[in-house]
């Protein structure tokens, strides 16, 4: 383990927490961007049963303003995750890994293993420092 600080290990940990929150949301974002590609096609779907129960109107109108259509000015779901992860998660990772190399020599999650040394039973099987 490192010999860095307490006090340093907790911070880096924060960081790591942070970025770990991060991580989820990006997961939702792509489950965002996967949601409302498969709402996009079931809609497509609903517009051609509309049309085969003879409502060409309503099909049109649902057809014309909402398949295919934007989720924000100018950008598909795909292009929003493509944005998010160049302009932000990328960089944020960058500075994670960054932060853990410079003040723990690159440890990962530093801040848990120190706590499960603490709170695991030494000797007992199932609770080894390292696999």
């Amino acid at each position: 383990m490192s010999d860095a600080s307490d006090d340093t290990v907790d911070a880096v940990g924060k960081v790591t927490e942070a970025l770990e929150f991060v991580e989820r949301a990006r997961g939702h974002l792509y489950s965002f961007h996967q949601l409302i590609g498969h709402g996009d096609l079931l809609l497509g779907e609903a517009c051609d049963a509309l049309r085969e129960a003879g409502n060409d109107a309503v099909a049109d109108r649902l057809q014309i303003d909402m398949v295919g259509r934007n989720v924000l000015e100018g950008r598909w779901t795909f292009q929003v995750v493509e944005e998010f992860d160049d302009a932000y998660w990328s960089r944020f990772r960058d500075h994670e890994r960054r932060v853990r190399d410079e003040l723990l020599g690159g440890a990962r999650h530093l801040h848990e293993a120190r706590m499960k040394e603490q709170r695991r039973t030494h000797g007992r099987k199932g609770h080894e420092a390292w696999p």
